[in-house]
């Protein structure tokens, strides 16, 4: 008897522990990331998926009962995910909560509030340069180590893995813009998502939107943005595929600018997309971005 009871903990034992941990990641962007390091020890799920916007998120009763059933919450942070705090609390959730880009040093945002009067003191759009994913992936690997001792080894191998490919991106990312003078890396998009890329990679990003998809551009920055595009010469106008498009369609009209493509800021592609991993979407908008530029 005392064998057989033995035997079922063992097998209850070894059952549980092939279940992946399940983890939640705020947005489709950042849950490629955790799926990166945790590999098929975690199952992932995303509360704001490929194709969707973050910045508007209204948590439902379902999203609260992934929470819940968590053993690690991933966000991002620096006010991107305003709705997280009250979805944790909804929850009751009593796992690991891990903000990623806590300890970057902030990149200060453009001034104006966004339709509601809320004013951003910084962009939370961090993933746009590959050295602030650098810095979430060990505090990623360090949180699942917490959550599961027993696959620690694998979280760490993972990530030094991830973190090669991801030098080796941001690398490739500089070699593409080095031919460009840095007077000609200037385009339009739709809201101000790429002030980090705009940092790390030299370009100068023009947007009729405020860092947040709710926000609305007025007549009277519109009419400045299409003097300045004339006077500036600016070659490239590009949509972002969670906004709206008809705003830049009417600056294209006014300019004769033709929309290049659609580029991905806060969100990944659907999985047979051009952007379905972080990197694809970083590969994805710097090409289409050097190639657009460089039509004369």
């Amino acid at each position: 008897m005392r064998l057989l009871l033995a035997f079922g903990l063992f097998v209850s034992a070894a059952v549980a522990q092939a279940q992946p941990m399940p983890v939640v990641a705020s947005f489709s962007i950042l849950g490629d990331v955790v799926a990166q390091v945790g590999g098929e020890r975690v199952a992932v799920q995303v509360l704001v998926g490929p194709g969707s916007d973050a910045h508007v998120l209204q948590p439902t009763p379902a999203q609260a009962r992934q929470v819940a059933q968590a053993r690690v919450v991933v966000a991002h942070g620096l006010g991107f995910e305003g709705w997280m705090p009250r979805l944790l609390r909804a929850a009751g959730f009593k796992g690991r909560e891990l903000r990623v880009a806590e300890g970057l040093k902030p990149l200060k945002a453009a001034p104006g509030p966004d339709r509601h009067g809320h004013a951003h003191d910084v962009d939370p759009h961090s993933w746009q340069d590959v050295a602030s994913v650098l810095h979430w992936v060990p505090r990623i690997a360090a949180t699942l180590c917490e959550a599961d001792a027993a696959g620690c080894d694998s979280y760490r191998t993972r990530a030094e893995a991830y973190t090669t490919r991801l030098r080796a991106l941001d690398a490739e990312i500089r070699t593409q813009w080095a031919p460009l003078p840095p007077a000609e890396r200037k385009l339009i998009t739709s809201h101000e998502a790429f002030g980090w890329y705009a940092a790390a990679y030299g370009v100068r990003f023009l947007s009729p939107q405020g860092l947040s998809t709710e926000a609305e551009a007025s007549a009277r920055g519109v009419a400045q943005l299409v003097r300045q595009i004339r006077a500036e010469g600016i070659r490239a106008l590009f949509v972002e595929t969670i906004a709206d498009p008809r705003l830049i369609e009417q600056i294209g009209r006014e300019t004769g600018l033709k929309p290049a493509g659609r580029l991905y800021s806060d969100s990944l592609s659907p999985p047979d997309g051009p952007a379905a991993s972080y990197e694809a979407l970083m590969r994805h908008n710097t090409r289409l971005m050097v190639d657009a530029l460089r039509v004369r």
